[in-house]
C-alpha cells in the first residue's frame, strides 16, 4: 500500500461527505488498514508481525495526509506549507534559497550546544519573507508526543525570532483524550495550557473550547491568524 492509496480513499470521502470529509479520518483508517494487511500478506517482513508494520506506515502517512488536505487552502492564503521531516533531513546546502530561509526562522538556540529544529511534521510560512506562521505536530493518539508537542512551543516562545509562532497539534485522537474538557486528562491539559490549540479529526462529540475543536475550524483560524497579522503589518 503507497500514500496515493490512502488520497484515493479521502477523495472517496470528499465525494460522499464533502467538507465534512475530515470527520471520517479513523473511519478510512480502519479501511486502510485492511488493504495494507492484504498487501503485506503477499510479502510478510521477515520476523516482523502486521501490527507494527502498519503502526510505522500509518503514522508517517497520517501526516502527508494532513498536508495534502490542507495545502491547497493555505496557498489561497498567500503561505506556502512544507514537510518538516523533510527540512530536517535535508542538509541546508542541497534545501533552496527561499527552504533555507525558513529553517533558520524555525532554529532553537541551545546556547554552547548550537541549535535545532523542533520536531514538528508541517511548517506554513510566507514565501515573501520566509516568516514561519505556524507549525503542526500530528499523531492518531496524543500519548507522549503531546508533551513534545508543548515543549517546542515553550522553546519557541523564549527566542525574538521564533516567538511568535503557532504551535497546533491535529489528531483523530482514537483514544478520546480530548473530548472531556473537564476533568481534563492529562494529553488536554497540556493543550489547552501549553500550545496554541489542537484540531481533532473525528466524527466524536468533543467538549470543544479555544484550545480543542473540530478540524474544520483549523482553516478559519489560520485565516483569523493571516489577517490579523496583515492588519497589524498595516498600522506598523
Amino acid at each position: 500500500m503507497k500514500f496515493q492509496d490512502l488520497v484515493k480513499l479521502y477523495e472517496k470521502k470528499k465525494k460522499q461527505h464533502g467538507e465534512n470529509a475530515f470527520q471520517y479520518i479513523s473511519e478510512l483508517l480502519r479501511e486502510a488498514k485492511e488493504l495494507h494487511k492484504q498487501d503485506w500478506f503477499k510479502s510478510p517482513t521477515p520476523n516482523g508481525d502486521h501490527e507494527q508494520s502498519w503502526r510505522a506506515f500509518k503514522g508517517k502517512n497520517l501526516e502527508k495526509l494532513i498536508l495534502y488536505i490542507i495545502e491547497d487552502e493555505v496557498e489561497k492564503l498567500g503561505l506556502k506549507v512544507v514537510d518538516g521531516n523533510m527540512i530536517e533531513r535535508t542538509n541546508s546546502k542541497n534545501l533552496s534559497e527561499e527552504l533555507n530561509h525558513v529553517k533558520r526562522n524555525l532554529l532553537v538556540d541551545y546556547g554552547e550546544f548550537g541549535s535545532h529544529l523542533p520536531d514538528v511534521d508541517i511548517i506554513i510560512y510566507n514565501p515573501k519573507n520566509y516568516e514561519v506562521i505556524a507549525v503542526i505536530s500530528s499523531k492518531v493518539t496524543l500519548r507522549e508526543r503531546i508533551a513534545q508537542t508543548g515543549y517546542w512551543k515553550i522553546k519557541l516562545s523564549q527566542d525574538e525570532v521564533t516567538k511568535n509562532i503557532k504551535v497546533f497539534f491535529v489528531t483523530p485522537d482514537e483514544d478520546k483524550t480530548l473530548s472531556i474538557r473537564k476533568p481534563a486528562k492529562k494529553g488536554r491539559a497540556i493543550v489547552e495550557v501549553d500550545t496554541d490549540g489542537s484540531y481533532i479529526m473525528s466524527e466524536e462529540e468533543i467538549e470543544e473550547s479555544d484550545k480543542v475543536k473540530k478540524f474544520d475550524k483549523f482553516l478559519i483560524d489560520l485565516k483569523n491568524l493571516v489577517y490579523a497579522k496583515r492588519d497589524k503589518g498595516q498600522k506598523s
